[in-house]
Order: C-alpha cells, then sequence, then structure tokens
C-alpha cells in the first residue's frame, strides 16, 4: 500500500513544484519591473544625460520649493526664507518665513492681477493687469523662460554638478547671467546664482527642498481676500 502511494505522490509533487516555479518567477519579474520603474520615476536624474536634464528642466509644469535667498550688494548682504509655489504658465504664490520683521508677507499672482498680504496687517493690494511678475530673478520658471528665450544659452558639467547657464540680452549690467545648478548624486535642484557682467554673484538662491510637477492651479490660489482691499492701477 505504501509503494502504491509513492508514484501518485511524485505525479502530483511535479505539477506542485512547476507552479511554485512560475509563481516565484512572475514574482521576481515584477518585483524588479516595479523597482526599475521607482528608480526612473519622478525627480531622478542621476541616470540621465545632460540633455535629457535640460529637457527636463525646461519642461517643468510647476513646482513648490522652499528656498534660502542671499542677496549681495557693495553695503551688506541680506537673507530670506521663502516658501514659492508655481504652476504654469503664470500662477505664483511666495511667502516670506525669515526675517522676522517682514514674516508672512504673501505675493500671489493669479495670471492677470498680483496681490500682496500681510498676514499680521491684515491689508490686502490688488495690482490689476502686472504680467511682469514672472520676469522676477527670484523663480526657477523665470529662469526656464530666460534660458529658452536666449540664443546664448549652454549647459556643462562643473565639480559633479550639471550647469544650465544663460547670458542675458538686457541693459541691466546687474543681471547679466543665470546659473542654475543640479546635483545629480542627489537627484534634485540644488542653487540658482544671479551675476553682473562681471559675473560677480548678486543672488544666491538654495533650494532647500523642491518638488517638481506637483501642484495644481487651484491649490496655489486656495485663499479667500476680503471685500476691503485697495487697488493700484
Amino acid at each position: 500500500m505504501k509503494n502504491s502511494k509513492n508514484p501518485l505522490m511524485k505525479k502530483m509533487l511535479i505539477p506542485i513544484m512547476l507552479l511554485v516555479i512560475v509563481i516565484i518567477s512572475l514574482f521576481i519579474y515584477f518585483f524588479y519591473h516595479n523597482s526599475n520603474k521607482k528608480i526612473n520615476f519622478g525627480n531622478n536624474l542621476s541616470n540621465k544625460t545632460n540633455q535629457e536634464i535640460e529637457e527636463y528642466i525646461l519642461n517643468i509644469s510647476s513646482y513648490e520649493a522652499d528656498i534660502e535667498v542671499n542677496v549681495e550688494s557693495n553695503k551688506n548682504r541680506t537673507k530670506y526664507k521663502i516658501q514659492q509655489n508655481y504652476v504654469s504658465p503664470n500662477i505664483e504664490k511666495q511667502i516670506i518665513q525669515e526675517p522676522s520683521n517682514i514674516q508672512g508677507l504673501q505675493t500671489i499672482y493669479d495670471g492677470t492681477k498680483l496681490t500682496i498680504r500681510n498676514t499680521k496687517l491684515n491689508l490686502n493690494t490688488v495690482y490689476e493687469n502686472y504680467p511682469y511678475v514672472t520676469n522676477h530673478y527670484l523663480w526657477l520658471n523665470s529662469f526656464i523662460e530666460d534660458y529658452k528665450s536666449n540664443a546664448n544659452h549652454r549647459i556643462y558639467e562643473e565639480n559633479n554638478q550639471i550647469v544650465m547657464e544663460v547670458a542675458l540680452q538686457t541693459e541691466n549690467p546687474y543681471i547679466s547671467y543665470k546659473k542654475l545648478f543640479i546635483d545629480k548624486s542627489k537627484s534634485k535642484i540644488d542653487k540658482l546664482i544671479v551675476q553682473d557682467k562681471n559675473k560677480k554673484n548678486l543672488v544666491y538662491i538654495l533650494y532647500n527642498e523642491i518638488k517638481i510637477n506637483s501642484l495644481k492651479k487651484e491649490e496655489v490660489l486656495a485663499f479667500k481676500l476680503k471685500e476691503t482691499y485697495t487697488k493700484q492701477y
């Protein structure tokens, strides 16, 4: 009786073993496939070429960032901590976190008007038809537009970073060059520098944290203005 069961058991073990092998193989395949997706997804820049990184930066549609801004002059140096939100083509919101005397100051551009809000004084000022705010040098999207619109730009490597540089065609000698630094090892945008005609740093922006293509227009403009405000034309 014992011997009669052995052939039957052997016949049953073979398909069971084959099934187990198939299941393990499928598990390994999906795990490897999904792992590769995670590596190539989002803001990971470590495995991209310079041209791919350039294309990635130029096609940013939105971002939210915590930045440190150092503004240098002949007399002094001023430091700010700022939170920025941007959605293409022209939705912007900026909140000052430091220094303390202007903490909470907000500037919001909804595509047609600029609103300056002071949360401490509970005052709002609305500027109608203000299209020039998107050209402000503190914004990453401003750099992107300058890079696209000026033929004199280049991308190169320097000190283990990718640098996108643009020479501006402007009459302002204090804003002549912009340089965006991308750290491939950290897979993130690192800093943005604005230089004068002698390539002296005037504005140094450090990106402590930045999330790319993570926002919608409604999220940036999620605020309510009070009925009382002052209009400037």
